[in-house]
Protein backbone atom coordinates (compact mmCIF):
# COMPACT_ATOMS: atom_id res chain seq x y z
CA UNK A 1 0.00 0.00 0.00
CA UNK A 2 3.04 2.61 -0.37
CA UNK A 3 1.85 2.98 -4.33
CA UNK A 4 -0.40 5.66 -5.66
CA UNK A 5 -3.41 5.66 -4.02
CA UNK A 6 -2.75 3.50 -1.29
CA UNK A 7 -2.64 4.83 2.52
CA UNK A 8 1.07 5.21 2.50
CA UNK A 9 1.04 6.47 -1.03
CA UNK A 10 -0.18 10.40 -0.03
CA UNK A 11 -3.86 9.64 0.77
CA UNK A 12 -4.38 10.75 4.72
CA UNK A 13 -8.06 9.80 4.27
CA UNK A 14 -7.09 6.07 3.32
CA UNK A 15 -4.85 5.92 6.27
CA UNK A 16 -7.54 6.81 8.46
CA UNK A 17 -10.37 4.63 7.21
CA UNK A 18 -7.46 1.69 6.82
CA UNK A 19 -6.24 2.36 10.83
CA UNK A 20 -10.10 2.74 12.26
CA UNK A 21 -11.02 -0.66 10.29
CA UNK A 22 -7.76 -2.66 11.26
CA UNK A 23 -8.68 -1.31 14.80
CA UNK A 24 -12.55 -2.89 14.60
CA UNK A 25 -10.74 -6.43 12.70
CA UNK A 26 -12.51 -5.40 9.42
CA UNK A 27 -10.31 -5.59 6.13
CA UNK A 28 -8.91 -2.13 5.55
CA UNK A 29 -10.36 -0.66 1.97
CA UNK A 30 -6.82 0.25 0.58
CA UNK A 31 -7.14 -0.53 -2.88
CA UNK A 32 -3.74 -1.51 -2.88
CA UNK A 33 -4.31 -4.38 -0.89
CA UNK A 34 -4.78 -7.52 -1.81
CA UNK A 35 -8.76 -9.40 -1.15
CA UNK A 36 -8.99 -11.90 1.21
CA UNK A 37 -9.54 -15.64 0.17
CA UNK A 38 -12.09 -15.84 2.30
CA UNK A 39 -14.49 -12.89 3.47
CA UNK A 40 -14.33 -11.64 7.20
CA UNK A 41 -10.41 -13.41 7.20
CA UNK A 42 -7.88 -10.98 7.07
CA UNK A 43 -3.96 -12.01 7.83
CA UNK A 44 -1.42 -9.57 8.66
CA UNK A 45 1.77 -9.77 10.13
CA UNK A 46 2.53 -8.22 13.72
CA UNK A 47 4.92 -4.79 11.84
CA UNK A 48 2.37 -4.11 9.98
CA UNK A 49 -0.52 -4.46 12.37
CA UNK A 50 1.41 -2.30 14.60
CA UNK A 51 2.11 0.06 11.92
CA UNK A 52 -1.49 0.46 11.15
CA UNK A 53 -2.78 0.56 15.27
CA UNK A 54 0.30 3.91 15.61
CA UNK A 55 -1.30 5.53 12.85
CA UNK A 56 -4.40 5.47 14.55
CA UNK A 57 -3.19 6.40 17.58
CA UNK A 58 -2.06 9.28 15.80
CA UNK A 59 -5.10 9.91 13.68
CA UNK A 60 -6.79 10.32 17.22
CA UNK A 61 -7.01 13.09 19.67
CA UNK A 62 -7.01 12.81 23.42
CA UNK A 63 -9.66 13.85 25.48
CA UNK A 64 -8.79 17.57 26.92
CA UNK A 65 -11.10 16.73 29.79
CA UNK A 66 -10.23 13.60 31.78
CA UNK A 67 -10.95 12.65 35.56
CA UNK A 68 -6.95 13.43 35.38
CA UNK A 69 -7.22 16.61 34.32
CA UNK A 70 -10.95 18.29 35.57
CA UNK A 71 -10.94 20.08 38.53
CA UNK A 72 -10.02 18.10 41.85
CA UNK A 73 -12.39 20.07 44.45
CA UNK A 74 -15.35 19.20 41.69
CA UNK A 75 -13.97 15.37 41.77
CA UNK A 76 -14.34 15.22 45.33
CA UNK A 77 -17.94 16.61 46.10
CA UNK A 78 -20.52 13.93 47.07
CA UNK A 79 -24.17 13.98 47.25
CA UNK A 80 -25.69 11.45 48.76
CA UNK A 81 -29.06 12.44 48.31
CA UNK A 82 -28.81 11.41 44.32
CA UNK A 83 -25.62 9.32 45.01
CA UNK A 84 -25.41 5.24 43.76
CA UNK A 85 -28.26 3.76 45.48
CA UNK A 86 -30.65 6.50 43.66
CA UNK A 87 -28.47 5.46 40.39
CA UNK A 88 -29.53 1.81 41.20
CA UNK A 89 -32.90 3.11 41.83
CA UNK A 90 -33.11 4.08 38.27
CA UNK A 91 -31.78 1.09 36.70
CA UNK A 92 -33.98 -0.78 38.57
CA UNK A 93 -37.23 1.34 37.25
CA UNK A 94 -35.97 0.76 33.58
CA UNK A 95 -35.90 -3.40 34.17
CA UNK A 96 -39.73 -3.22 35.57
CA UNK A 97 -40.87 -0.84 32.24
CA UNK A 98 -39.39 -3.77 30.44
CA UNK A 99 -41.27 -6.45 32.36
CA UNK A 100 -38.21 -7.96 33.90
CA UNK A 101 -39.76 -9.72 36.58
CA UNK A 102 -38.78 -8.62 40.82
CA UNK A 103 -40.11 -9.46 43.97
CA UNK A 104 -41.78 -5.79 43.90
CA UNK A 105 -43.89 -3.81 41.10
CA UNK A 106 -42.37 -0.30 41.68
CA UNK A 107 -39.42 1.66 43.16
CA UNK A 108 -40.94 3.51 46.63
CA UNK A 109 -38.03 6.60 45.90
CA UNK A 110 -38.35 7.74 49.65
CA UNK A 111 -34.70 9.14 49.18
CA UNK A 112 -35.78 12.51 48.83
CA UNK A 113 -37.97 15.22 50.30
CA UNK A 114 -39.93 15.61 47.48
CA UNK A 115 -43.80 16.23 48.54
CA UNK A 116 -45.33 16.42 45.12
CA UNK A 117 -43.33 13.12 43.26
CA UNK A 118 -44.85 11.91 46.55
CA UNK A 119 -48.66 12.39 45.86
CA UNK A 120 -48.87 15.96 47.90
CA UNK A 121 -51.57 18.23 45.88
CA UNK A 122 -50.42 21.54 45.46
CA UNK A 123 -51.93 24.39 47.56
CA UNK A 124 -54.56 25.71 45.09
CA UNK A 125 -53.76 29.66 45.92
CA UNK A 126 -50.13 29.90 44.92
CA UNK A 127 -50.55 28.05 41.42
CA UNK A 128 -53.65 30.36 40.97
CA UNK A 129 -51.35 33.43 41.43
CA UNK A 130 -48.22 31.84 39.29
CA UNK A 131 -50.85 30.96 36.44
CA UNK A 132 -51.94 34.30 36.82
CA UNK A 133 -48.54 35.92 36.65
CA UNK A 134 -47.67 33.27 33.69
CA UNK A 135 -50.36 33.71 31.32
CA UNK A 136 -51.32 37.23 32.49
CA UNK A 137 -54.91 36.75 29.97
CA UNK A 138 -56.14 34.93 32.61
CA UNK A 139 -56.48 38.03 34.41
CA UNK A 140 -59.99 38.30 32.45
CA UNK A 141 -61.19 35.39 33.96
CA UNK A 142 -63.91 34.67 36.39
CA UNK A 143 -62.82 31.43 37.86
CA UNK A 144 -59.74 33.08 39.37
CA UNK A 145 -60.61 34.81 42.95
CA UNK A 146 -59.93 38.44 43.18
CA UNK A 147 -57.35 37.95 45.76
CA UNK A 148 -55.10 36.17 43.57
CA UNK A 149 -55.32 38.47 40.68
CA UNK A 150 -54.72 41.74 43.53
CA UNK A 151 -51.24 39.77 44.35
CA UNK A 152 -50.58 38.45 40.50
CA UNK A 153 -50.94 42.18 38.86
CA UNK A 154 -48.93 43.43 41.77
CA UNK A 155 -46.30 41.26 41.07
CA UNK A 156 -46.00 41.62 36.82
CA UNK A 157 -45.99 45.38 37.94
CA UNK A 158 -42.37 44.74 39.66
CA UNK A 159 -41.33 42.60 36.29
CA UNK A 160 -39.76 44.47 33.54
CA UNK A 161 -42.80 45.05 30.42
CA UNK A 162 -44.80 43.59 32.97
CA UNK A 163 -43.76 39.88 32.32
CA UNK A 164 -42.27 37.18 33.95
CA UNK A 165 -40.09 36.14 31.06
CA UNK A 166 -38.11 39.37 31.91
CA UNK A 167 -34.51 39.12 33.56
CA UNK A 168 -35.39 40.57 37.84
CA UNK A 169 -32.81 42.60 39.69
CA UNK A 170 -29.94 40.13 40.94
CA UNK A 171 -31.01 40.78 44.78
CA UNK A 172 -34.66 39.88 43.09
CA UNK A 173 -38.04 41.55 42.56
CA UNK A 174 -38.16 44.77 44.91
CA UNK A 175 -41.96 43.89 46.11
CA UNK A 176 -41.60 40.65 46.28
CA UNK A 177 -38.29 41.60 49.09
CA UNK A 178 -40.35 43.96 50.85
CA UNK A 179 -43.01 41.22 51.07
CA UNK A 180 -40.34 38.69 52.28
CA UNK A 181 -39.71 41.81 55.08
CA UNK A 182 -43.00 41.92 56.35
CA UNK A 183 -43.47 38.05 56.30
CA UNK A 184 -40.16 37.93 59.03
CA UNK A 185 -41.73 40.89 60.74
CA UNK A 186 -44.93 39.23 61.36
CA UNK A 187 -42.94 35.94 62.05
CA UNK A 188 -40.80 36.90 65.02
CA UNK A 189 -43.17 39.13 66.96
CA UNK A 190 -42.16 42.81 65.06
CA UNK A 191 -38.92 42.37 65.18
CA UNK A 192 -37.59 44.90 62.34
CA UNK A 193 -36.52 43.40 58.61
CA UNK A 194 -34.92 45.38 55.99
CA UNK A 195 -35.90 44.41 52.25
CA UNK A 196 -32.29 45.85 51.26
CA UNK A 197 -31.08 42.59 53.73
CA UNK A 198 -33.30 40.56 51.65
CA UNK A 199 -31.45 38.39 48.67
CA UNK A 200 -34.21 36.13 46.77
CA UNK A 201 -32.11 33.09 45.61
CA UNK A 202 -32.57 29.70 43.30
CA UNK A 203 -33.81 27.21 46.21
CA UNK A 204 -32.30 27.48 49.49
CA UNK A 205 -29.01 25.81 48.52
CA UNK A 206 -27.96 28.74 46.00
CA UNK A 207 -28.23 31.09 49.28
CA UNK A 208 -26.17 29.03 51.48
CA UNK A 209 -23.82 28.00 48.14
CA UNK A 210 -23.20 31.71 47.43
CA UNK A 211 -22.67 32.80 51.31
CA UNK A 212 -20.02 30.22 51.63
CA UNK A 213 -18.36 31.36 48.68
CA UNK A 214 -17.50 34.46 49.53
CA UNK A 215 -16.50 33.97 53.39
CA UNK A 216 -13.89 31.41 52.16
CA UNK A 217 -10.26 32.29 52.16
CA UNK A 218 -6.93 31.83 52.93
CA UNK A 219 -4.52 28.96 52.60
CA UNK A 220 -3.16 26.04 55.17
CA UNK A 221 -3.44 26.77 58.49
CA UNK A 222 -5.50 29.73 57.94
CA UNK A 223 -7.55 28.21 55.16
CA UNK A 224 -11.57 28.75 56.36
CA UNK A 225 -12.87 25.89 58.28
CA UNK A 226 -16.98 25.99 58.11
CA UNK A 227 -18.54 23.74 61.20
CA UNK A 228 -21.11 21.57 60.27
CA UNK A 229 -23.28 19.05 62.48
CA UNK A 230 -23.17 15.52 62.01
CA UNK A 231 -25.29 14.07 60.47
CA UNK A 232 -25.61 17.19 58.26
CA UNK A 233 -27.18 18.14 54.93
CA UNK A 234 -24.53 17.00 52.22
CA UNK A 235 -25.49 20.26 50.23
CA UNK A 236 -23.24 21.44 52.99
CA UNK A 237 -19.97 18.98 52.75
CA UNK A 238 -20.26 19.08 49.11
CA UNK A 239 -20.27 23.17 49.10
CA UNK A 240 -17.26 22.83 51.24
CA UNK A 241 -15.65 20.24 48.98
CA UNK A 242 -16.44 22.28 46.06
CA UNK A 243 -14.95 25.15 47.40
CA UNK A 244 -11.83 23.58 49.25
CA UNK A 245 -12.56 25.10 52.37
CA UNK A 246 -11.95 22.66 55.98
CA UNK A 247 -15.14 21.08 56.84
CA UNK A 248 -15.09 20.97 60.64
CA UNK A 249 -17.70 18.18 62.40
CA UNK A 250 -19.51 18.71 65.64
CA UNK A 251 -21.53 15.68 66.50
CA UNK A 252 -25.76 15.74 67.22
CA UNK A 253 -26.17 13.95 70.51
CA UNK A 254 -28.42 11.30 69.82
CA UNK A 255 -28.81 10.11 72.74
CA UNK A 256 -30.67 13.43 73.86
CA UNK A 257 -33.12 13.02 70.61
CA UNK A 258 -30.16 14.70 68.76
CA UNK A 259 -29.83 17.68 70.16
CA UNK A 260 -26.99 20.63 70.27
CA UNK A 261 -24.69 20.81 72.89
CA UNK A 262 -22.35 24.09 73.26
CA UNK A 263 -19.78 21.58 74.76
CA UNK A 264 -19.44 20.27 71.42
CA UNK A 265 -19.03 22.95 69.72
CA UNK A 266 -16.46 24.10 71.98
CA UNK A 267 -14.56 20.81 71.59
CA UNK A 268 -15.06 20.78 67.35
CA UNK A 269 -13.58 24.56 66.99
CA UNK A 270 -10.43 24.13 69.81
CA UNK A 271 -9.53 20.91 67.68
CA UNK A 272 -10.40 22.44 64.34
CA UNK A 273 -7.81 25.84 65.93
CA UNK A 274 -4.62 23.68 65.21
CA UNK A 275 -5.68 23.22 61.16
CA UNK A 276 -7.78 25.84 60.15
CA UNK A 277 -9.51 28.98 60.96
CA UNK A 278 -12.68 28.14 61.80
CA UNK A 279 -14.67 31.09 61.04
CA UNK A 280 -18.34 29.90 59.80
CA UNK A 281 -20.99 27.99 61.76
CA UNK A 282 -23.71 25.93 60.29
CA UNK A 283 -26.92 25.22 62.09
CA UNK A 284 -29.81 23.54 60.85
CA UNK A 285 -32.94 23.74 62.48
CA UNK A 286 -35.27 21.71 62.24
CA UNK A 287 -32.91 19.09 62.01
CA UNK A 288 -32.47 17.70 57.99
CA UNK A 289 -31.91 14.15 58.47
CA UNK A 290 -32.46 14.31 62.00
CA UNK A 291 -35.91 16.25 62.54
CA UNK A 292 -34.96 18.06 65.84
CA UNK A 293 -36.04 21.06 66.72
CA UNK A 294 -34.44 23.15 68.89
CA UNK A 295 -35.31 25.60 71.99
CA UNK A 296 -34.90 28.59 72.79
CA UNK A 297 -32.28 28.49 75.25
CA UNK A 298 -30.24 26.18 73.02
CA UNK A 299 -30.37 28.85 70.20
CA UNK A 300 -29.30 31.43 72.78
CA UNK A 301 -26.01 29.32 73.62
CA UNK A 302 -25.42 28.65 70.41
CA UNK A 303 -26.21 32.66 69.44
CA UNK A 304 -23.43 33.31 72.37
CA UNK A 305 -20.70 31.02 71.24
CA UNK A 306 -20.88 32.44 67.80
CA UNK A 307 -20.68 35.79 69.25
CA UNK A 308 -17.68 35.06 71.75
CA UNK A 309 -15.94 33.01 69.10
CA UNK A 310 -16.41 35.63 66.40
CA UNK A 311 -18.44 33.04 64.06
CA UNK A 312 -20.60 33.78 61.02
CA UNK A 313 -23.57 32.29 61.30
CA UNK A 314 -25.73 30.61 59.26
CA UNK A 315 -29.35 29.16 60.25
CA UNK A 316 -30.67 26.57 58.03
CA UNK A 317 -34.62 27.20 58.24
CA UNK A 318 -36.25 25.67 55.49
CA UNK A 319 -38.53 23.23 57.97
CA UNK A 320 -39.75 25.93 59.80
CA UNK A 321 -43.09 25.36 59.31
CA UNK A 322 -42.74 21.74 59.95
CA UNK A 323 -42.84 21.58 63.51
CA UNK A 324 -44.84 18.23 64.73
CA UNK A 325 -44.27 17.10 68.31
CA UNK A 326 -46.39 18.49 71.28
CA UNK A 327 -44.32 21.18 73.33
CA UNK A 328 -41.96 21.82 70.58
CA UNK A 329 -41.91 25.10 68.47
CA UNK A 330 -39.41 26.97 65.93
CA UNK A 331 -37.65 29.85 66.72
CA UNK A 332 -36.00 32.06 64.44
CA UNK A 333 -32.57 32.56 65.28
CA UNK A 334 -33.16 36.65 64.19
CA UNK A 335 -35.81 36.68 66.87
CA UNK A 336 -33.49 35.39 69.66
CA UNK A 337 -30.42 37.42 68.39
CA UNK A 338 -32.75 40.47 68.52
CA UNK A 339 -33.98 39.52 72.08
CA UNK A 340 -30.71 39.20 73.82
CA UNK A 341 -29.89 42.32 73.33
CA UNK A 342 -27.75 44.97 70.89
CA UNK A 343 -24.38 43.95 72.20
CA UNK A 344 -25.40 40.37 70.14
CA UNK A 345 -28.21 41.70 67.76
CA UNK A 346 -25.68 44.72 66.12
CA UNK A 347 -22.76 42.40 66.07
CA UNK A 348 -23.37 38.92 65.55
CA UNK A 349 -23.04 37.93 61.50
CA UNK A 350 -26.05 35.96 60.81
CA UNK A 351 -27.82 34.32 57.45
CA UNK A 352 -31.06 32.38 57.64
CA UNK A 353 -32.55 30.73 54.83
CA UNK A 354 -36.30 29.64 53.50
CA UNK A 355 -37.64 28.06 50.45
CA UNK A 356 -40.94 26.90 48.92
CA UNK A 357 -39.47 23.09 48.41
CA UNK A 358 -40.27 22.15 51.84
CA UNK A 359 -43.04 23.45 54.75
CA UNK A 360 -46.84 23.16 53.75
CA UNK A 361 -45.77 24.08 50.02
CA UNK A 362 -43.91 21.25 48.91
CA UNK A 363 -43.22 23.20 45.29
CA UNK A 364 -39.12 22.00 44.92
CA UNK A 365 -39.70 22.58 40.83
CA UNK A 366 -39.93 26.20 41.30
CA UNK A 367 -36.33 26.94 42.72
CA UNK A 368 -37.92 29.61 45.04
CA UNK A 369 -36.21 31.32 48.07
CA UNK A 370 -34.51 33.39 49.99
CA UNK A 371 -31.97 34.64 52.59
CA UNK A 372 -31.87 37.58 54.61
CA UNK A 373 -28.46 38.96 56.12
CA UNK A 374 -27.95 40.62 58.83
CA UNK A 375 -24.71 42.87 60.30
CA UNK A 376 -22.87 42.70 56.57
CA UNK A 377 -20.17 44.60 56.06
CA UNK A 378 -21.63 47.59 53.60
CA UNK A 379 -18.11 46.49 51.54
CA UNK A 380 -18.83 42.79 51.61
CA UNK A 381 -22.15 43.69 50.68
CA UNK A 382 -21.55 44.81 47.39
CA UNK A 383 -19.49 42.25 46.69
CA UNK A 384 -22.41 39.69 47.81
CA UNK A 385 -24.54 41.70 44.83
CA UNK A 386 -21.26 41.36 42.70
CA UNK A 387 -21.50 37.58 42.82
CA UNK A 388 -25.52 37.41 42.64
CA UNK A 389 -25.19 39.62 39.43
CA UNK A 390 -22.91 36.76 38.11
CA UNK A 391 -25.97 34.57 37.63
CA UNK A 392 -28.22 37.13 36.75
CA UNK A 393 -31.35 36.77 38.70
CA UNK A 394 -33.18 33.84 39.86
CA UNK A 395 -36.08 32.31 38.38
CA UNK A 396 -38.63 34.84 38.38
CA UNK A 397 -41.46 31.91 38.43
CA UNK A 398 -39.45 30.68 41.87
CA UNK A 399 -39.87 34.48 42.84
CA UNK A 400 -43.69 34.55 42.50
CA UNK A 401 -43.66 31.16 44.02
CA UNK A 402 -41.77 32.75 47.19
CA UNK A 403 -44.06 35.46 46.97
CA UNK A 404 -46.84 33.55 48.14
CA UNK A 405 -45.55 31.95 50.64
CA UNK A 406 -44.19 35.21 52.62
CA UNK A 407 -47.93 36.67 51.45
CA UNK A 408 -50.93 34.38 51.62
CA UNK A 409 -54.60 34.89 51.73
CA UNK A 410 -55.54 36.43 55.26
CA UNK A 411 -58.40 36.28 57.13
CA UNK A 412 -61.36 38.34 55.39
CA UNK A 413 -59.70 37.37 51.86
CA UNK A 414 -61.51 34.93 49.06
CA UNK A 415 -59.05 32.69 49.10
CA UNK A 416 -58.57 32.28 53.11
CA UNK A 417 -60.44 29.21 53.86
CA UNK A 418 -59.62 27.18 51.46
CA UNK A 419 -55.83 28.28 51.46
CA UNK A 420 -55.79 27.26 55.65
CA UNK A 421 -58.06 24.00 54.89
CA UNK A 422 -55.22 23.26 52.74
CA UNK A 423 -51.94 24.11 54.31
CA UNK A 424 -53.69 22.36 57.89
CA UNK A 425 -54.46 19.34 56.13
CA UNK A 426 -50.62 18.95 55.05
CA UNK A 427 -49.33 19.53 57.85
CA UNK A 428 -51.95 17.62 60.17
CA UNK A 429 -51.15 14.61 57.87
CA UNK A 430 -47.07 14.81 58.19
CA UNK A 431 -47.84 15.02 62.33
CA UNK A 432 -49.86 11.96 61.99
CA UNK A 433 -46.67 10.27 59.31
CA UNK A 434 -44.16 11.54 61.56
CA UNK A 435 -45.74 9.50 64.68
CA UNK A 436 -46.35 6.67 62.67
CA UNK A 437 -43.24 6.42 61.39
CA UNK A 438 -41.62 6.69 64.72
CA UNK A 439 -43.59 4.27 66.40
CA UNK A 440 -43.49 1.60 64.07
CA UNK A 441 -39.81 1.40 63.31
CA UNK A 442 -38.75 1.31 67.42
CA UNK A 443 -41.32 -1.62 67.42
CA UNK A 444 -38.56 -3.20 64.92
CA UNK A 445 -35.63 -5.52 66.63
CA UNK A 446 -32.29 -3.59 65.91
CA UNK A 447 -34.03 -0.40 65.09
CA UNK A 448 -34.02 3.14 67.44
CA UNK A 449 -35.91 6.13 66.24
CA UNK A 450 -35.78 8.99 67.71
CA UNK A 451 -39.22 11.45 68.06
CA UNK A 452 -39.46 13.03 64.52
CA UNK A 453 -39.87 16.58 66.17
CA UNK A 454 -40.05 18.02 62.73
CA UNK A 455 -38.80 18.18 59.08
CA UNK A 456 -39.85 15.39 57.41
CA UNK A 457 -37.40 12.52 57.81
CA UNK A 458 -36.49 9.61 60.03
CA UNK A 459 -33.51 8.84 60.94
CA UNK A 460 -33.30 5.49 62.45
CA UNK A 461 -29.94 4.17 64.04
CA UNK A 462 -29.87 0.29 62.47
CA UNK A 463 -28.06 -2.78 64.32
CA UNK A 464 -25.95 -3.98 61.43
CA UNK A 465 -24.61 -7.87 62.27
CA UNK A 466 -20.62 -8.15 62.14
CA UNK A 467 -20.89 -10.54 59.27
CA UNK A 468 -22.87 -8.45 57.30
CA UNK A 469 -20.27 -5.66 57.80
CA UNK A 470 -17.67 -8.18 56.56
CA UNK A 471 -19.84 -9.18 53.74
CA UNK A 472 -20.18 -5.06 52.71
CA UNK A 473 -15.78 -4.61 52.91
CA UNK A 474 -15.44 -7.76 50.53
CA UNK A 475 -18.02 -5.66 48.40
CA UNK A 476 -16.22 -2.31 48.82
CA UNK A 477 -19.02 -1.03 50.88
CA UNK A 478 -20.02 1.07 53.87
CA UNK A 479 -22.14 -0.93 55.92
CA UNK A 480 -25.19 1.16 55.78
CA UNK A 481 -25.13 1.05 51.95
CA UNK A 482 -24.70 -2.48 51.76
CA UNK A 483 -27.52 -2.83 53.86
CA UNK A 484 -29.80 0.03 51.63
CA UNK A 485 -28.63 -1.51 48.78
CA UNK A 486 -29.94 -4.83 49.50
CA UNK A 487 -33.00 -3.09 50.93
CA UNK A 488 -33.51 -1.81 47.60
CA UNK A 489 -32.96 -4.43 45.61
CA UNK A 490 -35.27 -6.87 47.53
CA UNK A 491 -37.74 -4.69 48.17
CA UNK A 492 -38.24 -1.59 45.58
CA UNK A 493 -37.87 0.65 48.49
CA UNK A 494 -35.05 3.49 48.25
CA UNK A 495 -33.64 5.27 50.91
CA UNK A 496 -30.33 7.32 51.91
CA UNK A 497 -27.61 5.60 53.90
CA UNK A 498 -26.61 7.29 56.99
CA UNK A 499 -22.61 7.20 56.39
CA UNK A 500 -23.60 9.84 53.50
CA UNK A 501 -24.97 12.14 55.89
CA UNK A 502 -22.37 11.42 59.30
CA UNK A 503 -21.96 9.33 61.36
CA UNK A 504 -19.94 8.50 64.84
CA UNK A 505 -18.06 5.63 63.87
CA UNK A 506 -19.06 2.19 64.64
CA UNK A 507 -23.23 3.43 63.80
CA UNK A 508 -25.31 2.41 61.40
CA UNK A 509 -28.77 4.68 60.20
CA UNK A 510 -30.43 5.42 57.00
CA UNK A 511 -32.52 8.24 55.71
CA UNK A 512 -36.24 7.97 54.30
CA UNK A 513 -38.60 10.67 53.96
CA UNK A 514 -41.99 10.23 55.91
CA UNK A 515 -43.90 11.94 52.71
CA UNK A 516 -45.89 9.02 50.97
CA UNK A 517 -49.21 8.94 51.45
CA UNK A 518 -50.33 7.42 54.77
CA UNK A 519 -51.75 3.86 53.21
CA UNK A 520 -48.40 3.64 50.99
CA UNK A 521 -45.96 4.75 54.17
CA UNK A 522 -47.67 1.83 56.37
CA UNK A 523 -46.86 -0.28 53.35
CA UNK A 524 -43.65 0.85 53.08
CA UNK A 525 -42.89 0.39 57.19
CA UNK A 526 -43.85 -2.99 56.74
CA UNK A 527 -41.72 -4.12 54.51
CA UNK A 528 -38.50 -2.29 56.02
CA UNK A 529 -39.54 -4.02 59.12
CA UNK A 530 -40.03 -7.35 57.57
CA UNK A 531 -36.35 -6.67 55.71
CA UNK A 532 -34.55 -5.92 58.58
CA UNK A 533 -36.01 -9.73 60.58
CA UNK A 534 -34.67 -11.43 57.29
CA UNK A 535 -31.53 -9.89 56.94
CA UNK A 536 -31.08 -10.61 60.76
CA UNK A 537 -31.79 -14.06 60.32
CA UNK A 538 -29.37 -14.10 57.40
CA UNK A 539 -26.39 -12.25 59.31
CA UNK A 540 -26.73 -13.11 62.46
Amino acid sequence: CEGPGGCRGGRKDMALRCAASLAAGRQPPCPRLPRPAREGTVRWNSAAKASAVKLNEKAGREKILTLESMNPQVKAVEYAVRGPIVLKAGEIEKELRKGIKKPFTEVIKANIGDAHAMGQRPITFLRQVVALCTYPNLLDSPSFPEDAKKRARRILQGCGGNSLGSYSASQGINCIREDVASYIERRDGGVPADPDNIYLTTGASDGIATILKILVSGGGKSRTGVMIPIPQYPLYSAAISELDAIQVNYYLDEENCWALDVNELRRSLNEAKAYCNPKVLCIINPGNPTGQVQNRKCIEDVIHFAWEEKLFLLADEVYQDNVYSEGCQFHSFKKILYEMGPEYYNYVELASFHSTSKGYMGECGYRGGYMEVINLHPEIKGQLVKLLSVRLCPPVSGQAAMDIVVNPPIPGEESYSQFIKEKESVLNNLAKKAKLTEDMFNKVPGFHCNPLQGAMYAFPQIFIPSKAIEEAKAHKMAPDMFYCMKLLEETGICVVPGSGFGQREGSYHFRMTILPPVEKLKILLEKVKDFHIKFLEKYA
